[in-house]
């Protein structure tokens, strides 16, 4: 009985390290298409079975990342699709840089996010409708890059769902406008844009 108890107990712990790996690989899949003059990111060992105990990372006690905090870090490079491999973070706070390049629509597998903030860097392109599936989003703060187009319909809908309180897309490329409208009665949304047509 004790043998099934230890095989059970190693396969569990197996499949928390290939979590833990797979996430911590996504972040090192970032890591080396930054450029990081201040070595923010050199304790991100892609060696070590668990990036819970890198800088700027948050775990759950499931050793899940669920925040990164890289505001203001000096960083430079662009967002990659690996990102979306994190199914818990919460929290990616990515401000104050200069990441350039386009928001990657894989973003979107990140149903957990509460907070996007993306301001102030170089971001281009448009915004990926498939940001509309992030339903748990709170704030989406993508002001000063350089962003165009339209805000898409499915993003514009997160409004609509009551949980998103800050939508900040001011001093960007986009055109359009949002009209505040809430049909639930209880949520409110500061919206906060351009007024271009």
């Amino acid at each position: 009985m004790r043998s099934k108890a230890l095989v059970f107990l190693l396969f569990a712990l197996a499949i928390v390290n290939v979590k833990c790996n797979q996430e911590g690989d996504a972040l090192n899949a970032w890591k080396t298409k930054l450029v990081d003059p201040n070595n923010v990111l050199q304790s991100w060992d892609p060696t070590l079975v668990n990036p819970c105990t890198w800088f700027h990372v948050t775990c759950n006690s499931n050793n899940s990342i669920t925040r990164v905090d890289l505001g203001d870090a000096g960083l430079s490079g662009p967002l990659v699709p690996q990102l979306g491999l994190l199914p818990n973070l919460q929290y990616l706070e990515v401000f104050s840089n200069k990441l350039s390049g386009s928001i990657p629509s894989q973003l979107a597998n990140l149903t957990a996010l509460i907070s996007l903030d993306l301001y102030q860097n170089q971001l281009s392109g448009s915004i990926p409708p498939a940001l509309g599936n992030l339903r748990s989003l709170r704030y989406l703060r993508l002001n000063s890059n350089q962003l165009s187009g339209v805000i898409p319909l499915q993003v514009i809908q997160l409004i609509y769902w009551g949980n998103l309180r800050i939508m900040n897309v001011s001093d960007n490329q986009l055109a359009g406008t949002v009209h505040h409208h809430n049909k639930t009665g209880f949520a409110v949304t500061k919206i906060i844009q351009d007024a271009k047509a």
